[in-house]
């Protein structure tokens, strides 16, 4: 069991927005979590890595590999992001720091983990970037100098620098086109093959869902309101909400094979 959480709940000051949250990821699982916007997917998300903003406040229980993340000092859980736990967002421009190079994007990164040798650092950035489809040459670029697919897998690289067990995935794919989304599930799908990780998949979009997911927890107003074997909840969903979810899902082709 790489990842726990039980009866987690996340607070405002005057409001609950998650309620009482309780599921299990296993080593090499790729679990869905779905829900439209507001439904309180990425809160869940940050509470597992204390990436919540200061005017939240989570209870209940994350357990990450063994340890109890919401009563861990944050300079612990520092430390397990990146190594035992790694993000790729939505907002993957916003990741990088445009006066920054691509190399030093992943200097700073490996400095903050303890990779004191900058001949290990290049050759380690180097590999990172050639197991995404990128190579070498895109170190001393800066990231406006990428197309959006190219700055994304430069982030999904950067976050499985330090072959991490679990890879928080949240709406990796909205902002690109269909082509660039399809490649970038691809990428992640061989990553998770090579290196046994497992996805938390979050996502609204059904498609990838179906083609990707094992698992799958339907989320609705910071509720679970029903989760299960990805089979199980496609063929045979028990909750009102995730058969209007599914049935309003448009079903478009996917190409079978697209190289990056």
């Amino acid at each position: 069991m790489i990842l726990s959480i039980e009866q987690l709940s996340i607070h405002s000051r005057d409001k609950t927005l998650v309620h009482e949250v309780s599921l299990t990821i296993r080593k090499g699982e790729w679990y869905a979590l779905v829900g439209q916007s507001g439904s309180g997917k990425s809160l869940l998300s940050q509470a597992i890595g204390q990436l919540l903003p200061p005017n939240l406040r989570a209870d209940g229980q994350v357990i990450l590999h063994g340890l109890d993340v919401l009563n861990l000092p944050s300079s612990r859980a520092r430390s397990l992001r990146g190594g035992t736990l790694a993000y790729v967002f939505q907002d993957y421009q916003g990741s990088f720091t445009p006066f920054r190079t691509i190399g030093q994007h992943f200097d700073e990164y490996q400095k903050a983990h303890d990779v004191t040798s900058a001949t290990v650092r290049t050759q380690q950035a180097v590999e990172a970037l050639e197991s995404v489809g990128l190579d070498g040459r895109f170190l001393p670029r800066y990231p406006f100098q990428l197309s959006g697919g190219q700055l994304q897998r430069a982030s999904i690289a950067i976050a499985l620098l330090l072959s991490p067990e679990l890879l928080i995935a949240d709406e990796v794919t909205t902002a690109l086109d269909s082509v660039s989304a399809h490649r970038i599930l691809q990428l992640l799908a061989a990553k998770q093959r090579q290196t046994g990780c497992a996805i938390l998949f979050i996502t609204h979009d059904w498609r990838h869902v179906r083609r990707y997911a094992q698992q799958i927890a339907v989320m609705k107003d910071g509720t679970i309101v029903e989760s299960g074997s990805s089979k199980l909840i496609l063929e045979n969903p028990q909750h009102d909400y995730t058969r209007q979810l599914i049935q309003a899902a448009p079903v478009l082709p996917v190409p079978t094979e697209v190289k990056p």
